[in-house]
């Protein structure tokens, strides 16, 4: 049996490990309630790591094979798991590889009283988050399990902040024109065609490819964005391609361009037809080559990037005055999708206006507002030249200067 240094009971303050080591095991510090589960086929193992996690305020369950922990995890699931590595029947690296397909998410702690580094390096290699030897030192035990619950806590957070992201680039509205859009988007995103996305300034054509990117298999990787009017021309082949260290004055270090980090991912090109015709001769040959080389370097690099474009510009009448190359624009638009202006998806406009209320006074950290059925006829009268985010500004605007509820005459005043 293998050696342990765990108590089997903890009716002290504080529990004595070994000469001059100790961990403070009292209510001070204690992290919220956690559930664990430990599979181990030594009892004793299972018994004292469920008295000191139990102490510690956790709930604990425990399995005496690998059968019994698989079980417990669909049955129980639990937020963290220590798993022995050598144990009867289904071994623990078997059980890190079917956990890792029932619960990916779950931090799996391996355990063994014959570990070697190969044994250490293979059990993170397949996904396991620490590797803990036999006999245990109380501390790192104490240190893994809260390391691991933080790990837990910042997925969540990041989770809910994403969901929050993802919320205000919601495509919203019914319309029909809207819905053809959304129809076409989900025939489109799971393929890698490149995509062109037209339509007037403020009409989201930035969230047609965000949903595209979301809804794609490269959705775990990089969407990176670009916005090509907004860079000048003598940097936008740097800005797309990176360079190499002394390729002009101030580039003082070596940098990775978009397409680079891109890879694997989307790119982005908002406004590509404001892009200067050097940085289109570019944009062409990684396109069909898929290859990209630094400025100032010699070296081609392959990039697996989806390109989806967006202009506001009518490319066409571009291609005839002579600003626009023609086969790039080919290239491009395997796919075009035509945002429609928010003039001719007015029913849109009462679920988009509620949105940013709703969004807006979150924001500011006050209650909803409400808005009447005068103030949303109000609105659909209206131009709106520029579109989704001049309806937002509006929005806004009555949140700060109107009243609750907003009425007709609050945005026929501030509209």
């Amino acid at each position: 049996m293998t050696p342990f240094l765990f108590p089997v009971a903890v009716p002290r303050a504080r529990v004595t490990l070994a000469e001059n080591t100790t961990f403070a095991t009292g209510n001070e510090n204690k992290q919220a309630m956690i559930k664990i589960l430990v599979i181990d086929d030594e009892k004793s193992i299972r018994s004292s790591m469920k008295d000191i996690l139990e102490y510690e305020g956790h709930e604990v369950v425990v399995a005496a094979n690998g059968d019994e922990g698989l079980a417990l995890v669909k049955s129980q699931h639990p937020d963290i798991i220590f798993c022995d590595i050598k144990m009867p029947g289904t071994e623990g690296i078997e059980v890190l590889e079917r956990v890792k397909e029932l619960s990916p998410a779950t931090p799996v702690i391996m355990i063994s009283g014959h570990g070697t580094i190969e044994t250490a390096i293979d059990a993170i290699r397949k996904g396991a988050y620490d590797f803990m030897e036999k006999p245990f030192d109380l501390n790192r035990l104490l240190i893994a399990v809260r390391n691991a619950t933080d790990k837990q806590r910042l997925l969540e957070e990041t989770r809910v902040l994403r969901d929050k992201v993802n919320k205000r680039h919601e495509m919203i509205g019914n319309s029909p024109a809207l819905q053809r859009v959304r129809d076409l988007i989900d025939k489109v995103a799971g393929t890698d065609a490149r995509v062109l996305v037209t339509g007037p300034s403020g009409s989201g054509k930035e969230l047609v490819a965000r949903r595209l990117h979301a809804l794609s298999h490269r959705a775990t990787n990089n969407l990176v964005e670009v916005n090509c009017a907004a860079i000048p021309p003598e940097l936008i082949e740097s800005e797309l391609f990176g360079h190499e260290k002394g390729a002009f004055t101030s580039a003082i270090r070596q940098k990775k361009g978009k397409f680079e980090l891109a890879h694997g991912g989307t790119l982005f090109l908002d406004e590509i037809g404001d892009m200067s015709a050097g940085a289109q001769a570019k944009v062409l040959r990684a396109l069909q080559e898929q290859t990209i080389t630094r400025v100032g370097g010699d070296t081609d690099i392959r990039v697996d990037t989806r390109v989806i474009a967006a202009t506001n510009k009518n490319l066409k009448k571009e291609i005839a005055a002579g600003n626009f190359r023609e086969d790039l624009y080919h290239r491009l638009g395997v796919i075009i999708i035509d945002v429609p202006p928010l003039r001719e998806r007015l029913d849109d406009i009462e679920p988009l206006a509620r949105h940013f209320l709703a969004a807006i006074c979150d924001d500011m950290g006050i209650a909803t507002r409400d808005i009447t059925p005068e103030a949303i006829r109000e609105l659909q009268s209206g131009e709106w030249t520029g579109n989704i985010r001049e309806l937002r500004n509006v929005i806004e605007r009555l949140v700060i200067l109107g009243g609750n509820p907003i009425t007709g005459g609050d945005a026929r005043l501030y509209r």
